[in-house]
């Protein structure tokens, strides 16, 4: 039975495996004699390559302003960089999500050096912890926030400025020594 139907491969949802990119990429709809200037429209895109994100600018903009790819254009994709990579940084995530039951709005926060790092996180976080898929997610908006905005103690746990990270147990990498010996390990200082 199988033999008689092909195989279809449906690529619509977005899958990730790696770190994902920010973009920034502006379309519009193709000029036509009725509406020679159309408008410009612009949005800020999570994804993994180039490729994805101007699928998922396509799907954003069918859904809000009618425009579909068959007569419209992309006029930029640009890949956006961090200004400061070496600072961590607090960033709020709003965000909705498709589950099960139905559709949820959330906030959340995260710790990284960079706005796409955090939505990377957003992304693991809400599918280990809500099952949510990766195409079921869509960014409203993603934000630096200073450290008296934070709202979750997860966050704020590392606002203290006398924050010790202790090492109480820690193995010694023994070069050219046995590696099953009859002595325990000292792994406390």
């Amino acid at each position: 039975l199988s033999s008689f139907f092909p195989r279809v491969y449906i690529s619509g949802d977005m899958k990730f495996g790696g770190k994902l990119n920010e973009y920034i990429i502006s379309g519009r709809k193709l000029p036509t004699e009725r509406d020679p200037k159309p408008s410009l429209y612009k949005m800020r895109i999570f994804a993994p390559d180039d490729i994805v994100a101007k699928s998922r600018f396509w799907y954003f903009i069918k859904k809000l302003k009618k425009v579909k790819k068959a007569n419209g254009e992309i006029l930029m994709c640009s890949r956006q960089c961090e200004k400061s990579p070496t600072v961590v940084k607090n960033f709020a995530i709003w965000l909705r999500y498709d589950s099960r039951s139905g559709t949820h709005n959330m906030y959340r926060e995260y710790r990284d050096v960079s706005v796409a790092g955090a939505v990377t996180q957003c992304y693991r976080d809400m599918g280990a912890k809500h099952r949510a898929r990766a195409g079921s997610i869509q960014i409203i908006k993603a934000d630096s926030i200073p450290a008296n905005k934070c709202r979750r103690t997860n966050t704020t746990q590392f606002h203290n400025s006398h924050i010790k990270f202790p090492l109480p147990h820690r193995v010694n990498v023994r070069l050219h020594h046995p590696r099953f010996t009859t002595r325990r390990p000292t792994t406390f200082y």
